[in-house]
């Protein structure tokens, strides 16, 4: 076991501070408005035909988004078995960040009818800030011991909420001052700040984080990326050596589809259900990346006195009463507010402890193409649960039921949780690795 220094541990946490400004600022606010009206602009008689293909312009960011994730979903495993095979880590990282980052500028010139400029810009951008987070986890074994792997993870997400929110808090402070006629340039110089601080603060992990042991080794001369997609197909028949694992595993899955799409279904439970203005949801995403900071290190101190099993459950608990209140009691723009609130405490209890607990169950030397596979499952399959929220609001044309069929996932998740051992998952990591 490596013995990281304090500083590589804050190298870190800023790769969390510099992407994390993506997310908010590009894909929770901006883009998504600023890409329609520019395939608007290029639309013929209300429809789009990107590739012969017919759309209606407000679908176009979507695509662009399932696109990505497709991509994701197949590249991911197979970068984190290239990974583990030539030990560059931090290589890996900064590689994907920057081609992201420098992706992310490049949506400065997003303007006028150029809407599929735009578009092959967030697909790369979003690909590489998903595939760049298998080699940010992979590190996480490597910079603590079990015993502190909840706090570090947690301390990770804290920092990322910090840099996305204060980035997001600049940008909407600049477009709300600007006039009508200069908020498109706002706009475009918001989302190019974007890849200007994922790419500043992504020198900090380059310079802090050392390189590690190569613990598998590729035979000389080896096509790496052959070996990438035979060790992919390994992983996937090896996993059936740690049951435990698979079972935490499929219990994420589970329960953290259904907490995605409480994520996805909040901006239209506001806007649709409730009538709440745009300004009012700006507000609240900021609330909920500020509050998160401080519910990330809660969740990890309640780790340490119940353990990460018990303090995942906890969480479940409190989503399922969130979204109960949602549909009872909720009722206007302060109760919003505190389901924001309750919404950023919890969900760093549930992201970061996890993501440590997971990576305890991983075998020695296999961190990346292990994590690959987690965030596959946190990225990539979370498609049933909006599948279920949107079929309840077709059978009964609100959005309060459709919230509340969300907590079927919260419920089966955690069950299968309960049969999860820590101990046991570790002795059987142990006896393989």
């Amino acid at each position: 076991m490596n013995i990281s220094t304090k500083k590589e541990r804050f190298g870190w946490y800023f790769y969390d501070f510099a992407a994390s400004a993506f997310s908010t600022t590009v894909v929770t606010v901006f883009l998504e408005p600023f890409l329609t009206s520019i395939a608007t602009n290029a639309s013929v008689g209300g429809v789009i035909s990107p590739f012969g293909i017919d759309m209606n312009p407000g679908s176009f960011f979507f695509y662009c988004t399932s696109i990505s994730v497709i991509l994701q979903v197949f590249i991911m495993p197979l970068v984190g078995a290239i990974t583990d095979y030539t030990g560059r880590k931090k290589q890996l990282l900064g590689l994907f960040a920057y081609i992201g980052a420098f992706s992310t500028i490049g949506l400065y010139f997003l303007d006028g009818e150029n809407y599929l400029f735009g578009g092959g810009l967030f697909i790369l951008a979003n690909l590489c800030y998903g595939v760049a987070i298998v080699a940010l986890d992979s590190i996480l074994n490597d910079i603590s011991t079990k015993e502190e792997r909840d706090k570090v993870s947690s301390s990770g997400f804290a920092f990322g909420y910090v840099g996305g929110g204060i980035l997001l808090l600049i940008n909407l402070l600049m477009f709300n001052m600007a006039d009508d006629n200069s908020k498109g340039e706002v706009v475009r110089i918001s989302l190019a700040s974007a890849g200007v601080w994922w790419a500043i603060f992504t020198i900090f992990p380059m310079i802090w984080i050392r390189k590690y042991k190569i613990i598998n080794v590729a035979p000389k001369k080896t096509n790496l990326v052959k070996v990438g997609f035979h060790q992919l197909f390994n992983t996937i028949k090896d996993i059936k050596n740690y049951p435990m694992t698979l079972t935490f595993l499929i219990a994420f899955l589970i329960y953290n589809d259904g907490v995605q799409t409480v994520l996805i279904a909040a901006t239209p439970y506001g806007t649709k259900e409730l009538g709440l203005s745009t300004a009012t949801m700006t507000k609240v995403i900021l609330l909920v990346q500020f509050v998160a900071f401080f519910g990330a290190f809660f969740f990890s101190w309640l780790s340490g006195k119940i353990g990460s099993k018990n303090t995942i459950l906890t969480t479940l608990v409190i989503w399922s009463m969130g979204l109960i209140y949602a549909y009872s009691f909720l009722d206007g723009e302060n109760g919003f507010y505190a389901l924001g609130i309750l919404i950023g405490f919890v969900m760093p209890g549930t992201q970061a402890i996890s993501r440590s607990l997971y990576s305890k169950l991983i075998p020695k030397g296999k961190e990346a193409e292990y994590f690959s596979l987690y965030e596959v499952a946190e990225r990539g399959t979370s498609a049933i649960g909006p599948l279920v929220f949107g079929l309840s609001f077709d059978l009964t044309n609100s959005y309060r039921a459709a919230v509340l069929s969300l907590i079927i996932f919260l419920v089966v998740g955690g069950v299968i949780l309960m049969f999860f051992n820590l101990k046991k998952a570790e002795l059987e990591v142990s006896k393989y690795s």
